[in-house]
């Protein structure tokens, strides 16, 4: 059953995705149902994987299988509104305190400790905060192409025409608009599995209201919540690592002011890799190996 207020997308849509193997995971939030991946071993350390906009789980498909065969617990929820979570169909039930809220009781239900968070756009947004707000679950922090906004920094001319295409735009092709910020050109398969989880603009309500939740003000209703976790992350002293797509024409030098606040990301190998904003497509793999490594690194 579903809320009157959503949709979910059929099961048929998902099928025969290229690299994208996973078997599905869902437990209840808020009575919407929410999607998993789960993979690797149930009592391992988890890795978190984080997605944003407007993408879904199948973003850390290569990177997924790296970390279970190293042995971790590797897990990526669909956030409500994307993938194979339930889709509310008004804009207006999305907010950046209800996104964290429904994050939060599912990262409370599956219970997850000891956590390594990797997190993109959107999942920075989220992620940076639920880190920040629930500190003894995690364990370290590696931030790709993203960022906690406050209010009081200017998101610059790009962002800006995004957001404006995100809300206005009579089209939105997800799977050319993911395709558009990678380096490399995206299969045909691969823009279809992007575009999958919504087989109609009736789904797309999430997608849709992400860029318009970023706080561009002091005044934001989030201003005040992220300007907290913000300074809760200026005494956060546990590893913390950026691994950027040098270009990402929105976010790709954002690490340095995140390098500069973040006591632990003093003497990690910080990088920018050759990939632009959504850089798990571009060397995901190479993310998920350099992760591993530096994980391994703080046990010698």
């Amino acid at each position: 059953m579903t809320r009157k207020d959503s949709l979910r997308t059929p099961n048929a849509r998902f099928n025969d995705l290229p690299d994208y193997p996973f078997e599905p995971n869902y437990i209840e939030v808020d009575g919407f149902r929410v999607h998993y991946v789960d993979e690797g071993p149930g009592d391992a350390a988890p890795v978190l994987m984080l997605h944003g906009e407007p993408t879904w789980s199948y973003l850390y498909r290569s990177m997924i299988p790296v970390f279970a065969e190293a042995g971790m617990r590797a897990v990526a929820p669909d956030l409500i509104g994307f993938g194979k979570s339930d889709k509310p169909t008004s804009r207006g039930i999305f907010s950046y305190q209800q996104h964290m809220d429904w994050l939060t009781a599912w990262l409370e239900a599956v219970d997850l400790r000891g956590i390594t968070l990797i997190c993109q756009d959107w999942g920075s947004l989220l992620g940076l905060r639920l880190a920040a707000e629930n500190p003894d679950r995690f364990a370290r922090i590696v931030v790709a192409n993203g960022f906690l906004p406050t209010g009081d920094r200017d998101p610059g001319p790009a962002f800006k025409v995004w957001r404006g295409f995100t809300a206005y735009s009579p089209l939105f092709p997800i799977g050319r608009i993911v395709d558009f910020g990678t380096k490399r050109s995206l299969s045909p398969a691969e823009r279809a599995a992007y575009d999958a989880p919504f087989p109609s603009s009736k789904y797309q309500a999430g997608a849709r209201t992400f860029p318009g939740l970023v706080p561009t003000s002091p005044k934001d209703p989030a201003a005040a919540a992220n300007t907290a976790a913000w300074e809760s992350l200026g005494r956060w002293e546990k590893p913390f690592l950026t691994l950027f797509g040098r270009h990402d024409p929105i976010l790709g030098k954002a690490d340095k002011p995140l390098q500069e606040h973040v006591p632990g990301a003093a003497g990690q190998p910080h990088d920018r890799l050759d990939g632009s904003h959504f850089v798990q497509e571009d060397v995901g793999a190479e993310i998920a190996r350099r992760t591993v490594v530096w994980i391994a690194s703080e046990r010698d």
